[in-house]
């Protein structure tokens, strides 16, 4: 692959991971394919590290974020460029740390972090508007997330109760 549009190459790590290895470059709504890429890993990660593994690296994958969308906002020159996804892919294993691997809980989890994601509840909005740079590209999406992860929690404990799920 060539150059992006951002003027870096395409296996430069900054695009490498803010456009999460090319899903973010697919041609329509690279918000939500950087959320269905992110559940497979999700998965992986809870299955061989649990629940505080997936935290854990939804954490560090925000760290990262931060850094290669401001490498990336940088040489583009264009504020929270839409095929910067590693923040759906963050914000999606966040969504997801607190309950178990589940096909189910899974989809749920991707719907309603989407939800949250394109809604934007407050404080995600003010992020969104006031936050500039790879923390402002990643901030509003950790926030979505922890609604996501908290209605997730409370639809486990009901499904749990209700013998769906184990």
């Amino acid at each position: 692959m060539g150059t992006l549009r951002a003027g870096l190459s395409f296996w430069h790590p900054a695009s490498l991971l803010g456009t999460w290895f090319g899903t973010g470059l697919l041609p329509t709504a690279p918000g939500t394919w950087g959320s269905l890429a992110a559940l497979p890993l999700a998965w992986a990660v809870q299955t061989f590290f649990g629940p505080a593994g997936l935290a854990a690296g939804a954490f560090g994958l925000f760290a990262a974020g931060c850094w290669a969308a401001a490498v990336y906002i940088r040489k583009r020159g264009v504020e929270d460029p839409p095929e910067i996804v590693i923040d759906e892919v963050a914000g999606q294993m966040l969504t997801l740390a607190f309950v178990p691997a589940d096909v189910l809980l899974y989809a749920v989890g991707f719907v309603l972090f989407r939800l949250a994601d394109i809604t934007k509840p407050w404080p995600a909005g003010w992020a969104n508007r006031k936050l500039a740079g790879g923390l402002g590209v990643m901030a509003d999406d950790l926030f979505a997330a922890i609604y996501a992860a908290a209605a997730m929690f409370v639809i486990f404990k009901i499904l749990r109760s209700l013998e769906y799920v184990s």
